[in-house]
């Protein structure tokens, strides 16, 4: 199957993957413009600016109330569901939550990942789920409920950093299915935990862990070129480089080494782990322009998504979830405008099994 592969299954003002030019637009505003500079609040008030209204810092507040409501949800969380893995943890978790077409119901799909993936990690390191902080934006009070701490300005930057990047990017797997889902008018809610289903496969979500897999085997930049090599020889993937749609350097991994770079010399992360990652990113590129010439191979989101998740103190376990905690907001735009613009998503297959005996030909 050609995996619809230049297919226009919808018209969206939302975002435009310029894979040609290596350039991310979302709603009017290019990614290099928002990355590192706005709150994820701001990139919640341009995607749904009729539903949760145009102002950031109104949907700053309503956001805060909405994750005080999906922390209640916690008092729920048995053993055996807070014993699975993080991401099919917080898939479950979303599903308990109320259904529907709303604003509030949107705030609460958008609020709940945020709450749901630090209470996790926590119950699955023994420690007790802490309260959200309303008051606080929404990337702060994500840092303070996995880390227990106030966090500083440049870890929320970069947490927010994050969150802004991954907010939406086209019609990708998960997206898609949150229209798909959204076309049925089965309800935010519905749509939310399709998506997350999609997020959960490995050539979707699941690829940033094995790039700190990769660090580690690694060990130091003296080691990376002829680690990487014997790599290529067997015929392994290197993980955090090229992409489906990206025929150049994918914008978003240029946001988030901007944003490791600034917590790097605020003292937020190991200063060696991120010259591992410099050498590891220049021999790598080096070596796959030098094997693989026919092919554009460059550093994509997963590769500096590692590391930043890492060290703002997340597991590798959690880093989908936290994915999800950005991209929801994008799923909710796009489930919103596929009820608002769309109709029933149906599209046709062509039957290439065997007929009835008998039929003529």
């Amino acid at each position: 199957m050609s995996g619809l592969d230049n297919v226009i299954a919808a018209e969206t003002r939302l975002s435009e993957v310029d894979g040609a030019n290596g350039r991310l637009v979302i709603c009017g505003h290019s990614l290099d413009d928002l990355a590192g500079n706005v709150p994820y609040e701001d990139v919640l008030a341009l995607l749904l600016p009729d539903l949760l209204g145009p102002n950031p810092q109104a949907i700053r507040a309503d956001l805060g109330q909405a994750r005080v409501v999906a922390f209640r949800q916690l008092a729920h969380l048995d053993a055996e569901l807070a014993a699975l893995p993080v991401t099919e943890a917080l898939r479950a978790l979303m599903a308990r939550l109320p259904d529907g077409e709303d604003r509030e119901t949107a705030l609460l799909q958008i609020a709940a990942p945020a709450v749901f993936v630090p209470a996790l990690v926590r119950r699955q390191a023994g420690q007790g789920a802490i309260a959200p902080d309303p008051a606080r934006a929404h990337a702060a009070d994500m840092l303070a409920m996995l880390t227990g701490a106030d966090p500083g300005a440049e870890a929320v930057r970069a947490l927010d950093t994050y969150l802004v990047t991954v907010s939406d990017h086209g019609l990708n797997a998960s997206t898609f299915t949150a229209r798909v889902v959204a076309s049925t008018r089965a309800g935010y809610a519905s749509a939310v935990v399709a998506a997350l289903g999609a997020l959960k496969g490995p050539l979707h979500g699941g690829a940033p862990g094995p790039v700190l897999d990769m660090l580690d085997a690694i060990g130091t930049p003296a080691n990376a070129a002829d680690w990487i090599d014997a790599a290529l020889v067997r015929g392994e993937r290197l993980m955090g480089f090229g992409h489906r749609v990206y025929r150049v350097r994918d914008p978003r991994a240029d946001a988030l080494k901007g944003a490791l770079r600034r917590l790097g010399a605020a003292g937020g992360m190991d200063a060696g782990r991120l010259a591992l990652a410099e050498a590891i990113e220049r021999d790598a590129l080096t070596a796959l322009r030098a094997r693989k010439p026919d092919r554009v191979l460059e550093t994509n989101v997963e590769f500096f998504t590692a590391l930043l998740l890492e060290a703002l103190g997340f597991p590798r376990d959690a880093f989908t979830g936290v994915f999800a905690a950005g991209r929801v907001g994008g799923w909710v735009a796009h489930a919103h405008e596929q009820i608002e613009t769309g109709r029933l998503i149906r599209p046709q297959s062509r039957y290439v099994g065997p007929q009835p005996a008998g039929r003529a030909a």
